[in-house]
């Protein structure tokens, strides 16, 4: 008996872990930030830009959020490229769609206000 109690408890946890849907669209984010650091000079700001702006808009057309850290790394690649407008832009939509981060995209902000008023 308790081996057939074993059994079925098993079973309903596949079954039931199959229904799960991933809480994030992770497009290609994972392999974006793999090449930037494992492959220094392959990876392409504007491509990898473009790329993610692509899954962005892939995953909101889905009705799917992108995971913590994708416009936060965008704002980055834009500042690679000295879109400082658009740079701010993402990291002010990361700090509101993931409030945890605010201390690290505040911190940030502030440094490169301090910088741009030393010149």
């Amino acid at each position: 008996m308790r081996t057939m109690g074993a059994a079925f408890a098993i079973t309903a946890f596949f079954a039931l872990s199959a229904c799960v849907k991933p809480l994030y669209s992770w497009g290609r984010y994972e392999d974006l930030i793999f090449e930037m650091y494992i492959k220094p000079g392959v990876a392409d700001p504007v491509t990898q830009t473009a790329k993610l702006r692509e899954d962005i808009e892939k995953a909101s057309a889905e009705g799917k959020a992108v995971p913590p850290g994708v416009h936060a790394h965008l704002a980055y690649l834009y500042y690679q490229q000295g879109d400082l407008g658009a740079m701010r832009e993402e990291f002010l939509l990361e700090r509101t769609l993931f409030p945890e981060s605010a201390v690290f995209i505040d911190g940030v902000l502030e440094r490169l206000n301090r910088k741009a008023a030393e010149g």
